[in-house]
């Protein structure tokens, strides 16, 4: 049985800041992992703006070497910030990750594991390679779309932190330990 909710708290949902909406479906999306859920059990679209969130504070600390880095360069997640990034909206973007990801797969398999094993930082010209500071330039807003995404989903609900975890135990069948 899937989860077919998205679920906000009710802090988040009333808060200035977009990133709160983002992060409360992050906080909900951790919680039922370590409660043994599948992802493919939770909300397609919360996974999806989950991962888009991953995609965007990566490229926004490390630039786009460091995207690829930290993720292993994963197929299936790829896919996944593609689609994402389609589905809010973020054309720019995603052309930009279109782009970079050319980069990648013109990469021989040989130089991306290179590029995998070894450090991040220091002397790293396929580092250099794969950053590309146009991100950083685009106008569309990825937090912002992100947050939009979830907030007007139709299957979107805010919930006092109470009813989050009442909603999410009954899911789990069982009593979740809060912190």
């Amino acid at each position: 049985m899937e989860f077919g909710r998205i679920i906000i708290s009710e802090t988040a949902f009333n808060s200035e800041n977009l990133q709160d909406v983002i992060h409360s479906n992050i906080s909900v999306i951790n919680l039922m992992r370590e409660e043994g859920v599948n992802d493919d059990l939770i909300h397609e679209d919360a996974i999806m703006s989950y991962y888009l969130d991953y995609y965007t504070s990566q490229y926004t600390e490390g630039n786009f070497a460091q995207f690829v880095y930290n993720s292993g360069w994963d197929a299936a997640l790829n896919e996944l910030i593609e689609e994402g990034l389609a589905l809010i909206g973020a054309e720019k973007h995603l052309e930009l990750f279109q782009q970079q990801s050319k980069k990648v797969k013109l990469m021989s398999s040989v130089k991306l594991n290179k590029f995998l094993k070894g450090k991040l930082e220091g002397v790293n010209p396929i580092r250099d390679l794969l950053n590309n500071d146009t991100f950083f330039e685009i106008e569309e807003n990825l937090i912002t779309l992100n947050a939009t995404f979830l907030k007007t989903h139709p299957d979107f609900e805010v919930l006092s932190v109470d009813d989050m975890f009442a909603t999410l135990e009954e899911f789990v069948g069982h009593e979740i330990k809060r912190e």
